[in-house]
């Protein structure tokens, strides 16, 4: 077993399953398959306002935009992916489990597809690199979600189940677990504005499942500590910045409440079951005449990237900094970085994100790691195909990788911190 590295800054990227797999079937695949149709119509609509569109409108357009079908080939180009990381300096990789792949039937566990997860993480130590192991990014197996899902405290027993699986089989190389990923996102997307599949739009239903995600992660932390009481183990939280425009009483009120259920609600009933924090951080919410403006209730100000949100990178320091003093728990940046289809902002974006993580390291904050988002071009759920989050370009006809010239700059900001990054990094 190979011990973590104390002291040490993690850099590193960030994937998920079905974003990069490929060939998956789980719940979002057949809804896709219902859906692809009404994203394409539905399209000029939601994205007619940005520069780009001129650039997307074919794309978007397209039915199979919204189709993940054999995503970008990670499952079996994953070693291809990793050398490529290597080659960037990363010294860290989150990535998730597949549930639908090692479970595909109840009850039913296919070993192969474990043993595939197995040689996964051994491939990525071989190279140097830090799996940072997901346990739950969203997708979930179709005899999962045709019982209710999370809607059903009853089927908390599988999820008890998976995650004594995955305790059992695939920890000898894991130091560190993220139990789950963005479950505010997930439960507003599906199930109260309904955008993601189950596509329901029920406030009863949501609070259901936020209650049983949180007796969720409790479960999963159980069986991971049992286990193997060294494994660090934490969440994946979205955590945003709620800006007033103007200090009139109703946006303070509204920009209170809204920090308050979006960035700490959930993490104050687990926060005894965290070992450390994962921070997902991606825009700023302005308040003005007592509405929140964001990519989801309205338009933000510019710069835009390619999805219409505001790019303020340095801000991700007020977040990280609102969910230290709360929690005093050790922090790494669990996903962050912008859609930038020609590859215009993310060298800023990231320069500027570095000095905000030097700025609160500085100030007594323990952060200890970035992990961009993402490593490759990847199915962005509900938006598809069309938005270009990697530092390596995937082009899907032929699944060939191109670096981006961003990553380069990135690869150069971490060799500028001593020693090597296979060596452990400070900032």
């Amino acid at each position: 077993m190979i011990e973590p590295i104390k002291k040490v800054f993690y850099w590193g990227a960030s994937t998920a399953s079905h974003q990069v797999e490929g060939g998956n079937y789980n719940q979002w695949t057949e809804w896709e398959k219902m859906n692809s149709i009404r994203l394409a119509n539905e399209a000029e609509k939601k994205y007619g306002y940005l520069k780009n569109w001129k650039d997307i409108k074919v794309q978007a357009t397209d039915p199979n935009n919204y189709i993940s079908g054999s995503g970008v080939d990670h499952y079996n180009r994953f070693e291809e992916d990793f050398n490529l990381a290597s080659k960037l300096n990363l010294n860290s990789l989150r990535f998730s489990i597949e549930w639908s792949r090692i479970e595909p039937k109840n009850g039913e566990w296919d070993q192969k597809e474990i043993g595939h997860y197995k040689r996964y993480i051994l491939e990525m130590r071989k190279r140097g690199l830090e799996p940072f192991l997901n346990i739950w990014h969203t997708s979930e197996p179709i005899w999962f979600s045709e019982a209710g899902g999370f809607t059903k405290r009853k089927n908390l027993k599988y999820f008890d189940r998976f995650t004594k699986k995955i305790a059992d089989e695939l920890l000898d190389e894991i130091n560190f677990v993220i139990i789950l990923n963005e479950p505010i996102v997930y439960t507003s997307m599906s199930y109260v504005y309904g955008q993601w599949p189950p596509g329901n739009k029920n406030i009863y239903k949501a609070m259901k499942v936020l209650l049983n995600l949180i007796r969720s992660h409790k479960i999963g932390y159980k069986n991971i500590k049992s286990k193997k009481p060294s494994v660090d183990v934490g969440i994946a939280a979205n955590i945003t910045n709620f800006k007033t425009l103007n200090n009139n009483l109703i946006n303070k009120i509204i920009a209170k409440f809204s920090d308050y259920f979006w960035n700490k609600w959930f993490l104050n009933r687990i926060r005894k079951e965290l070992d450390f924090i994962g921070i997902n951080y991606y825009f700023m919410s302005y308040i003005e005449k007592g509405k929140i403006d964001n990519p989801v209730t309205g338009y933000n100000p510019e710069p835009l990237n390619d999805l219409g949100w505001h790019m303020d990178p340095a801000s991700i320091s007020v977040a990280i900094e609102n969910i230290w003093e709360k929690y005093k728990k050790p922090i790494i940046v669990s996903e962050n970085g912008l859609a930038d289809s020609k590859d215009q902002y993310r060298e800023w974006w990231l320069e500027q994100t570095v000095d905000a993580l030097r700025k609160v390291k500085s100030e007594g904050t323990d952060v200890f790691g970035y992990l961009h988002w993402s490593l490759l071009d990847n199915f962005e759920w509900a938006d598809g195909w069309c938005p270009k989050f990697g530092l390596i370009e995937v082009n899907r006809k032929d699944m060939s990788r191109t670096v981006r010239k961003s990553a380069y700059v990135y690869a150069d900001l971490i060799r500028k911190c001593k020693p090597a990054p296979q060596q452990g990094t400070n900032l």
